[in-house]
């Protein structure tokens, strides 16, 4: 049997695919969607593809008088990952807030900082947690689930490269004292609170009032115990730490943003098990320290500030209080290696 080859006329050619179902060419537009009554909000909870967004534009109050909110999804073109709890985003179309009404978010403005972490500190593998934040209380216990040092470094890594400022927040005074792991981070200059269920919480307050603070911490530890005494009501579910493993059940499934009773804001996190940092720069971490700026623009291409040829072993101007600081930075440092 002799073959065939094919010729122009064998093609067959899809018209539907080619010119759409009515085999007409559909034309194109240089047309773009107009967005300028795009209203500012913040996003304040993210929940699959849908988000709640506190309008912060022209229209930032609901007729009654409260703050609006409003339920809106994100447009395609975002991508699936590409909002979280702080943004500051535009948005168009119903906003009245109004229940089963739906906005939409059109566009997402630069972030002043964003809380990043690496999945078991792998560079490509980021995800970003929040954004637009002030402070950052890691939260630990003093028992139940102990202590870790590692974790604690590496949250305060993030911290320094993103111009956060961070709080620890020791719980459960009431079961260990917690003091010589409080300790390590006295010459970073760190706000430290412990505190218990008993605790008056008015300095903690006082710290949190007027700012966006993102809570941090394992499970267990007592975040969202904590997020409600703030609150002042229970607006978080809360759950006991397993007495086999050591480890605390996740009682938050997705970052809530809450608003305190005063003033300021507090985002809930779920408990975090993983926490890396190879997204950071060393560099970056120590140039939010201003006593140490001048020193590292001697420091070799790359340094990582933890070895010999590092500027900083023989800086002159380091007066004794700062080279105790750079001996506990470089700790912390160190957790990225």
């Amino acid at each position: 049997m002799s073959k065939r080859y094919r010729d122009e006329d064998d093609v067959r050619v899809n018209n539907s695919r080619q010119f759409g179902a009515s085999n007409k060419a559909r034309p194109r537009t240089k047309d773009r969607p107009d967005y300028s009554a795009a209203q500012t909000g913040r996003i304040i909870e993210v929940d699959r593809g849908r988000v709640k967004c506190l309008i912060t534009g022209s229209q930032s109050l609901s007729q009654s008088g409260e703050p609006l909110v409003v339920n809106a999804m994100k447009a395609r073109e975002l991508g699936k990952k590409s909002v979280v709890v702080g943004d500051l985003v535009s948005v168009v179309g119903d906003l009245s807030g109004t229940e089963g009404t739906l906005a939409r978010v059109v566009t997402v403005l630069d972030r002043k900082n964003s809380l990043t972490r690496t999945i078991d500190d792998h560079v490509n593998d980021e995800r970003v947690i929040v954004a637009n934040v002030d402070q950052m209380g890691i939260v630990i216990a003093s028992a139940n689930p102990e202590p870790r040092e590692g974790f604690v470094d590496r949250a305060l890594v993030v911290a320094f490269d993103q111009g956060i400022k961070p709080i620890i927040i020791m719980t459960k005074q009431d079961l260990a004292d917690g003091t010589d792991f409080l300790s390590t981070y006295k010459d970073l200059e760190i706000t430290l609170f412990k505190i218990d269920k008993s605790s008056d919480l008015t300095q903690l307050s006082k710290t949190l009032a007027d700012k966006t603070t993102v809570l941090l911490g394992h499970s267990g530890v007592g975040k969202s115990t904590l997020v409600n005494k703030l609150l002042g009501n229970e607006r978080r579910a809360t759950g006991d730490v397993n007495d086999v493993t050591g480890r605390g059940r996740h009682t938050s499934s997705s970052a809530i943003a809450l608003a305190l009773p005063h003033s300021g804001w507090i985002i809930d996190t779920p408990g975090v098990r993983s926490f890396g940092v190879a997204h950071v720069e060393p560099t970056r971490v120590i140039s939010a320290f201003a006593e140490f700026s001048e020193a590292v623009q001697h420091c070799p291409k790359n340094c990582s500030h933890n070895e010999e040829s590092c500027a900083l072993n023989n800086w002159p101007d380091l007066s004794p209080q700062n080279l105790a600081r750079l001996a506990s930075l470089r700790r912390v440092l160190s957790t990225k290696q």
